[in-house]
Protein backbone atom coordinates (compact mmCIF):
# COMPACT_ATOMS: atom_id res chain seq x y z
CA UNK A 1 0.00 0.00 0.00
CA UNK A 2 1.22 3.49 -0.78
CA UNK A 3 1.73 5.19 2.59
CA UNK A 4 0.86 8.70 3.69
CA UNK A 5 4.60 9.43 3.73
CA UNK A 6 4.78 8.56 0.05
CA UNK A 7 1.99 10.94 -0.88
CA UNK A 8 3.47 13.72 1.28
CA UNK A 9 6.87 13.03 -0.20
CA UNK A 10 5.36 13.72 -3.60
CA UNK A 11 4.52 17.32 -2.74
CA UNK A 12 7.77 17.84 -0.82
CA UNK A 13 9.72 16.81 -3.90
CA UNK A 14 7.78 19.29 -6.04
CA UNK A 15 8.50 22.13 -3.64
CA UNK A 16 12.18 21.28 -3.47
CA UNK A 17 12.96 20.89 -7.14
CA UNK A 18 10.09 21.97 -9.35
CA UNK A 19 10.67 18.75 -11.28
CA UNK A 20 7.43 16.89 -12.11
CA UNK A 21 9.32 13.61 -12.15
CA UNK A 22 10.55 14.21 -8.62
CA UNK A 23 6.95 13.94 -7.46
CA UNK A 24 6.98 10.17 -7.76
CA UNK A 25 10.71 9.55 -7.51
CA UNK A 26 10.58 10.95 -3.98
CA UNK A 27 7.56 8.83 -3.01
CA UNK A 28 8.32 6.19 -0.46
CA UNK A 29 11.62 7.70 0.69
CA UNK A 30 12.14 8.07 4.41
CA UNK A 31 12.97 11.74 4.08
CA UNK A 32 9.35 12.81 3.60
CA UNK A 33 8.12 15.65 5.75
CA UNK A 34 7.08 14.60 9.24
CA UNK A 35 3.30 14.67 9.63
CA UNK A 36 1.98 17.49 11.79
CA UNK A 37 0.17 15.02 14.03
CA UNK A 38 1.14 11.44 14.73
CA UNK A 39 -0.94 8.60 13.38
CA UNK A 40 -1.78 7.37 16.87
CA UNK A 41 -2.85 10.82 17.97
CA UNK A 42 -5.17 11.22 15.00
CA UNK A 43 -6.65 7.76 15.44
CA UNK A 44 -7.36 8.46 19.10
CA UNK A 45 -8.45 12.08 18.69
CA UNK A 46 -11.98 13.18 19.45
CA UNK A 47 -13.58 13.50 15.99
CA UNK A 48 -15.52 16.54 17.22
CA UNK A 49 -12.23 18.42 17.74
CA UNK A 50 -9.93 19.94 15.18
CA UNK A 51 -6.30 19.10 14.53
CA UNK A 52 -4.09 19.79 17.50
CA UNK A 53 -7.06 19.54 19.89
CA UNK A 54 -8.54 22.95 18.95
CA UNK A 55 -12.22 22.60 19.80
CA UNK A 56 -13.33 25.97 18.37
CA UNK A 57 -16.01 24.91 15.90
CA UNK A 58 -16.18 27.37 13.03
CA UNK A 59 -18.34 25.66 10.42
CA UNK A 60 -20.93 22.91 10.84
CA UNK A 61 -22.42 21.63 7.59
CA UNK A 62 -25.41 19.53 8.66
CA UNK A 63 -27.19 17.33 6.08
CA UNK A 64 -26.75 19.95 3.37
CA UNK A 65 -28.94 19.52 0.31
CA UNK A 66 -28.52 21.64 -2.81
CA UNK A 67 -30.94 20.71 -5.57
CA UNK A 68 -31.63 22.38 -8.92
CA UNK A 69 -35.04 22.32 -10.56
CA UNK A 70 -34.58 21.96 -14.31
CA UNK A 71 -36.72 21.07 -17.31
CA UNK A 72 -35.22 17.58 -17.22
CA UNK A 73 -36.06 17.08 -13.54
CA UNK A 74 -34.46 17.72 -10.17
CA UNK A 75 -30.68 17.64 -10.06
CA UNK A 76 -29.49 16.56 -6.60
CA UNK A 77 -26.00 18.05 -6.76
CA UNK A 78 -25.45 17.79 -3.00
CA UNK A 79 -27.65 15.38 -1.10
CA UNK A 80 -27.37 15.13 2.68
CA UNK A 81 -23.67 15.97 3.19
CA UNK A 82 -22.37 16.71 6.71
CA UNK A 83 -18.94 17.75 8.02
CA UNK A 84 -17.34 20.11 10.51
CA UNK A 85 -14.41 22.52 10.41
CA UNK A 86 -12.47 23.71 13.45
CA UNK A 87 -10.10 26.65 13.84
CA UNK A 88 -6.61 25.94 12.54
CA UNK A 89 -7.76 22.80 10.72
CA UNK A 90 -7.59 21.97 7.01
CA UNK A 91 -10.39 19.80 5.65
CA UNK A 92 -9.90 18.28 2.21
CA UNK A 93 -12.86 17.50 -0.07
CA UNK A 94 -12.05 15.18 -2.97
CA UNK A 95 -13.93 13.44 -5.75
CA UNK A 96 -14.42 13.40 -9.50
CA UNK A 97 -15.76 16.40 -11.39
CA UNK A 98 -19.50 16.71 -10.84
CA UNK A 99 -19.54 15.04 -7.41
CA UNK A 100 -20.75 18.21 -5.64
CA UNK A 101 -17.52 19.67 -4.21
CA UNK A 102 -17.78 23.14 -5.74
CA UNK A 103 -21.55 23.30 -5.30
CA UNK A 104 -21.02 22.63 -1.58
CA UNK A 105 -18.60 25.57 -1.44
CA UNK A 106 -20.96 27.87 -3.34
CA UNK A 107 -23.78 26.82 -1.00
CA UNK A 108 -21.72 27.84 2.03
CA UNK A 109 -21.08 31.22 0.41
CA UNK A 110 -24.79 31.51 -0.50
CA UNK A 111 -23.86 32.04 -4.16
CA UNK A 112 -26.22 29.45 -5.65
CA UNK A 113 -28.94 31.34 -7.57
CA UNK A 114 -32.50 30.62 -6.50
CA UNK A 115 -34.28 29.62 -8.63
CA UNK A 116 -33.24 27.14 -9.95
CA UNK A 117 -31.27 26.20 -6.83
CA UNK A 118 -32.77 25.41 -3.43
CA UNK A 119 -31.23 24.35 -0.15
CA UNK A 120 -32.05 22.03 2.72
CA UNK A 121 -30.30 21.17 5.95
CA UNK A 122 -28.15 23.73 7.76
CA UNK A 123 -24.81 25.53 7.42
CA UNK A 124 -23.84 26.91 10.80
CA UNK A 125 -21.04 29.45 11.18
CA UNK A 126 -20.25 29.81 14.89
CA UNK A 127 -23.77 28.56 15.60
CA UNK A 128 -25.57 30.85 13.15
CA UNK A 129 -27.39 29.08 10.31
CA UNK A 130 -26.30 30.87 7.14
CA UNK A 131 -29.26 29.48 5.19
CA UNK A 132 -31.64 31.40 7.46
CA UNK A 133 -29.94 34.78 7.08
CA UNK A 134 -31.18 37.58 4.87
CA UNK A 135 -28.95 38.77 2.03
CA UNK A 136 -27.89 41.91 3.94
CA UNK A 137 -26.74 39.83 6.92
CA UNK A 138 -25.01 37.33 4.65
CA UNK A 139 -23.05 40.10 2.94
CA UNK A 140 -21.50 40.93 6.30
CA UNK A 141 -20.12 37.38 6.49
CA UNK A 142 -19.36 36.56 2.83
CA UNK A 143 -15.89 37.78 1.92
CA UNK A 144 -15.40 39.06 5.46
CA UNK A 145 -15.59 36.17 7.94
CA UNK A 146 -15.79 33.43 5.28
CA UNK A 147 -13.82 33.88 2.06
CA UNK A 148 -13.31 31.78 -1.04
CA UNK A 149 -10.55 31.36 -3.59
CA UNK A 150 -12.32 30.57 -6.86
CA UNK A 151 -11.11 28.40 -9.70
CA UNK A 152 -9.50 30.00 -12.74
CA UNK A 153 -8.28 33.43 -11.57
CA UNK A 154 -8.19 34.73 -15.14
CA UNK A 155 -11.98 34.44 -15.33
CA UNK A 156 -12.61 35.34 -11.67
CA UNK A 157 -10.67 38.63 -11.74
CA UNK A 158 -12.19 41.66 -13.44
CA UNK A 159 -10.07 42.31 -16.56
CA UNK A 160 -10.81 46.07 -16.66
CA UNK A 161 -9.87 46.87 -13.04
CA UNK A 162 -6.38 46.93 -11.58
CA UNK A 163 -5.61 44.21 -9.07
CA UNK A 164 -5.05 46.85 -6.40
CA UNK A 165 -8.53 48.28 -6.91
CA UNK A 166 -10.07 44.79 -6.72
CA UNK A 167 -8.37 44.06 -3.40
CA UNK A 168 -9.22 47.54 -2.10
CA UNK A 169 -12.89 47.10 -3.03
CA UNK A 170 -13.15 44.07 -0.70
CA UNK A 171 -11.65 46.07 2.17
CA UNK A 172 -13.83 49.12 1.48
CA UNK A 173 -17.07 47.13 1.40
CA UNK A 174 -16.45 45.09 4.55
CA UNK A 175 -14.14 47.26 6.68
CA UNK A 176 -15.69 50.65 5.78
CA UNK A 177 -12.35 52.42 5.30
CA UNK A 178 -11.37 55.20 2.93
CA UNK A 179 -9.97 54.67 -0.56
CA UNK A 180 -6.42 55.62 0.39
CA UNK A 181 -6.31 53.28 3.38
CA UNK A 182 -7.84 50.48 1.30
CA UNK A 183 -5.12 50.85 -1.36
CA UNK A 184 -2.46 50.77 1.36
CA UNK A 185 -4.05 47.56 2.58
CA UNK A 186 -3.94 46.20 -0.99
CA UNK A 187 -0.19 46.82 -1.14
CA UNK A 188 0.22 45.10 2.22
CA UNK A 189 -1.79 42.08 1.05
CA UNK A 190 0.28 41.71 -2.13
CA UNK A 191 3.38 41.80 0.05
CA UNK A 192 1.83 39.19 2.35
CA UNK A 193 1.29 36.78 -0.55
CA UNK A 194 4.90 37.35 -1.64
CA UNK A 195 4.40 39.31 -4.85
CA UNK A 196 7.52 41.32 -5.65
CA UNK A 197 7.25 45.10 -6.02
CA UNK A 198 3.72 45.32 -4.60
CA UNK A 199 3.64 49.12 -4.90
CA UNK A 200 3.94 48.76 -8.68
CA UNK A 201 1.79 45.65 -9.06
CA UNK A 202 -1.30 47.28 -7.49
CA UNK A 203 -1.59 49.41 -10.62
CA UNK A 204 -1.42 46.48 -13.05
CA UNK A 205 -4.24 44.57 -14.70
CA UNK A 206 -4.79 40.77 -14.49
CA UNK A 207 -3.54 40.17 -18.05
CA UNK A 208 -0.18 41.70 -17.11
CA UNK A 209 0.44 39.07 -14.45
CA UNK A 210 1.55 35.46 -14.73
CA UNK A 211 -0.77 32.60 -13.75
CA UNK A 212 0.95 32.14 -10.42
CA UNK A 213 0.76 35.86 -9.64
CA UNK A 214 -2.95 35.97 -10.52
CA UNK A 215 -3.56 33.10 -8.13
CA UNK A 216 -1.68 34.99 -5.42
CA UNK A 217 -3.90 38.01 -6.11
CA UNK A 218 -6.97 35.80 -5.62
CA UNK A 219 -5.53 34.68 -2.28
CA UNK A 220 -4.85 38.31 -1.34
CA UNK A 221 -8.47 39.25 -2.09
CA UNK A 222 -9.74 36.31 -0.03
CA UNK A 223 -7.53 37.19 2.95
CA UNK A 224 -7.94 40.97 2.80
CA UNK A 225 -10.47 41.02 5.65
CA UNK A 226 -8.74 38.39 7.85
CA UNK A 227 -11.41 35.67 7.50
CA UNK A 228 -11.81 32.84 9.97
CA UNK A 229 -12.76 30.36 7.23
CA UNK A 230 -11.05 30.11 3.84
CA UNK A 231 -12.52 27.91 1.09
CA UNK A 232 -9.94 27.10 -1.59
CA UNK A 233 -11.62 25.62 -4.68
CA UNK A 234 -8.92 23.96 -6.79
CA UNK A 235 -6.38 26.69 -5.91
CA UNK A 236 -3.64 25.13 -8.07
CA UNK A 237 -5.66 24.46 -11.23
CA UNK A 238 -3.72 25.09 -14.48
CA UNK A 239 -0.49 25.99 -12.65
CA UNK A 240 2.79 24.22 -13.31
CA UNK A 241 4.15 22.00 -10.53
CA UNK A 242 6.68 24.54 -9.26
CA UNK A 243 4.04 27.26 -8.84
CA UNK A 244 1.59 24.72 -7.37
CA UNK A 245 4.06 23.86 -4.64
CA UNK A 246 4.70 27.55 -3.92
CA UNK A 247 0.98 28.35 -3.68
CA UNK A 248 0.33 25.40 -1.32
CA UNK A 249 3.27 26.36 0.88
CA UNK A 250 2.00 29.94 0.95
CA UNK A 251 -1.49 28.80 2.04
CA UNK A 252 -0.03 26.64 4.81
CA UNK A 253 2.18 29.48 6.02
CA UNK A 254 -0.73 31.96 6.04
CA UNK A 255 -2.92 29.49 7.90
CA UNK A 256 -0.28 29.04 10.59
CA UNK A 257 0.07 32.80 10.96
CA UNK A 258 -3.63 33.68 10.84
CA UNK A 259 -5.16 30.59 12.50
CA UNK A 260 -7.82 30.08 9.82
CA UNK A 261 -9.88 27.01 9.19
CA UNK A 262 -9.34 25.95 5.56
CA UNK A 263 -11.55 23.87 3.25
CA UNK A 264 -9.35 22.54 0.43
CA UNK A 265 -11.29 21.32 -2.62
CA UNK A 266 -9.08 19.40 -5.02
CA UNK A 267 -8.68 16.41 -7.33
CA UNK A 268 -5.05 15.93 -6.33
CA UNK A 269 -4.51 13.34 -3.60
CA UNK A 270 -0.90 14.47 -3.23
CA UNK A 271 -2.18 17.93 -2.25
CA UNK A 272 -4.59 16.34 0.23
CA UNK A 273 -1.84 14.25 1.82
CA UNK A 274 0.46 17.24 2.15
CA UNK A 275 -1.97 19.92 3.32
CA UNK A 276 -5.00 18.39 5.02
CA UNK A 277 -5.81 17.13 8.50
CA UNK A 278 -9.07 15.38 7.59
CA UNK A 279 -10.59 14.30 4.29
CA UNK A 280 -14.14 14.00 2.98
CA UNK A 281 -14.60 11.85 -0.13
CA UNK A 282 -17.67 12.70 -2.23
CA UNK A 283 -19.38 10.78 -5.00
CA UNK A 284 -22.57 11.72 -6.87
CA UNK A 285 -23.55 14.34 -4.30
CA UNK A 286 -22.98 12.13 -1.26
CA UNK A 287 -20.24 11.80 1.31
CA UNK A 288 -19.00 8.21 1.02
CA UNK A 289 -16.04 8.35 3.41
CA UNK A 290 -14.49 10.67 5.99
CA UNK A 291 -11.36 10.14 8.07
CA UNK A 292 -8.18 11.75 9.31
CA UNK A 293 -5.71 12.10 6.46
CA UNK A 294 -3.40 9.47 7.94
CA UNK A 295 -6.20 6.98 8.52
CA UNK A 296 -7.64 7.52 5.04
CA UNK A 297 -4.38 6.85 3.24
CA UNK A 298 -3.36 3.99 5.52
CA UNK A 299 -6.80 2.38 5.63
CA UNK A 300 -9.14 3.47 2.80
CA UNK A 301 -12.36 1.51 3.28
CA UNK A 302 -14.67 2.65 0.48
CA UNK A 303 -14.16 1.11 -2.99
CA UNK A 304 -14.38 4.56 -4.57
CA UNK A 305 -11.63 5.97 -2.34
CA UNK A 306 -9.41 3.05 -3.29
CA UNK A 307 -10.20 3.54 -6.96
CA UNK A 308 -9.19 7.21 -6.76
CA UNK A 309 -5.90 6.28 -5.14
CA UNK A 310 -5.23 3.51 -7.63
CA UNK A 311 -5.79 5.86 -10.58
CA UNK A 312 -3.04 8.28 -9.55
CA UNK A 313 0.07 8.11 -11.76
CA UNK A 314 3.35 6.69 -10.49
CA UNK A 315 6.83 6.42 -11.93
CA UNK A 316 7.31 3.26 -9.87
CA UNK A 317 5.55 1.17 -12.50
CA UNK A 318 6.24 0.42 -16.13
CA UNK A 319 2.54 0.14 -16.98
CA UNK A 320 1.58 1.40 -20.43
CA UNK A 321 -1.55 3.17 -19.20
CA UNK A 322 -3.11 4.43 -16.01
CA UNK A 323 -5.73 2.61 -14.03
CA UNK A 324 -9.20 3.91 -14.75
CA UNK A 325 -12.46 3.64 -12.87
CA UNK A 326 -14.80 1.72 -15.18
CA UNK A 327 -18.13 3.18 -16.24
CA UNK A 328 -19.38 6.75 -16.00
CA UNK A 329 -20.43 9.05 -13.20
CA UNK A 330 -24.23 8.70 -12.93
CA UNK A 331 -26.49 11.49 -14.07
CA UNK A 332 -27.55 13.70 -11.19
CA UNK A 333 -31.05 13.78 -12.73
CA UNK A 334 -31.65 10.13 -12.00
CA UNK A 335 -29.46 8.42 -9.43
CA UNK A 336 -31.91 5.55 -9.08
CA UNK A 337 -32.05 3.30 -6.03
CA UNK A 338 -29.24 1.65 -4.15
CA UNK A 339 -25.61 2.75 -3.93
CA UNK A 340 -24.70 5.29 -6.61
CA UNK A 341 -21.28 3.69 -7.06
CA UNK A 342 -22.61 0.13 -7.45
CA UNK A 343 -22.56 0.11 -11.30
CA UNK A 344 -18.82 0.87 -11.24
CA UNK A 345 -17.86 -1.13 -8.15
CA UNK A 346 -16.13 -4.51 -8.18
CA UNK A 347 -17.45 -5.31 -4.70
CA UNK A 348 -21.14 -4.58 -5.44
CA UNK A 349 -23.75 -7.15 -4.46
CA UNK A 350 -27.46 -7.34 -5.10
CA UNK A 351 -28.05 -5.55 -1.82
CA UNK A 352 -25.87 -2.63 -3.00
CA UNK A 353 -28.06 -2.25 -6.08
CA UNK A 354 -31.21 -2.38 -3.99
CA UNK A 355 -30.37 -0.33 -0.89
CA UNK A 356 -28.39 2.86 -0.29
CA UNK A 357 -25.82 2.35 2.50
CA UNK A 358 -25.75 4.70 5.47
CA UNK A 359 -22.57 6.18 6.91
CA UNK A 360 -21.21 4.00 9.72
CA UNK A 361 -18.24 4.42 12.05
CA UNK A 362 -15.21 2.19 11.51
CA UNK A 363 -12.81 3.60 14.05
CA UNK A 364 -12.49 6.99 15.75
CA UNK A 365 -13.51 9.70 13.31
CA UNK A 366 -13.62 7.28 10.34
CA UNK A 367 -17.03 6.89 8.68
CA UNK A 368 -17.85 4.93 5.53
CA UNK A 369 -21.03 4.38 3.50
CA UNK A 370 -20.54 0.84 2.20
CA UNK A 371 -22.05 -2.58 2.92
CA UNK A 372 -18.86 -4.41 1.94
CA UNK A 373 -16.31 -2.72 4.19
CA UNK A 374 -15.08 -6.05 5.59
CA UNK A 375 -14.32 -7.39 2.12
CA UNK A 376 -12.69 -4.14 1.00
CA UNK A 377 -10.46 -4.01 4.07
CA UNK A 378 -9.10 -7.50 3.37
CA UNK A 379 -7.76 -6.58 -0.07
CA UNK A 380 -4.40 -4.80 -0.45
CA UNK A 381 -4.39 -1.44 -2.14
CA UNK A 382 -2.38 -1.39 -5.38
CA UNK A 383 0.69 0.87 -5.24
CA UNK A 384 -0.42 3.16 -8.03
CA UNK A 385 -2.22 0.69 -9.98
CA UNK A 386 -1.47 -0.05 -13.47
CA UNK A 387 -4.30 -1.38 -15.57
CA UNK A 388 -1.43 -3.26 -16.84
CA UNK A 389 -1.05 -4.13 -20.37
CA UNK A 390 -4.36 -3.12 -21.95
CA UNK A 391 -2.71 -0.84 -24.49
Amino acid sequence: MRSIRAWRGSCSAMAASGDPGATMRQAGKSGARTPRTSGAALHDADPTQGAGGNDTLLLDVDHLQTHFDTIGGTVRSVDGVSWRLHAGETLGIVGESGCGKSVSALSIMRLVPSPPGRHGGAIRYRGTDLLRLGEKQMRQIRGNRISMIFQEPMTSLNPVLTVGRQIAETVTVHQHVGRREALERAVAMLRLVQIAEPERRVGEYPHQLSGGMRQRVMIAIALACNPEVLIADEPTTALDVTIQAQILELLKDLQRRLGMGVVMITHDLGVVAECCDRVVVMYAGHKVEEASVIDLFDRPLHPYTRALMASMPSLNTSAARLTEIPGMVPSAHDLGVGCSFAPRCGYATERCRREAPELEAHGAGHTVACFEVARVAQDPLPLAAPLAEHA
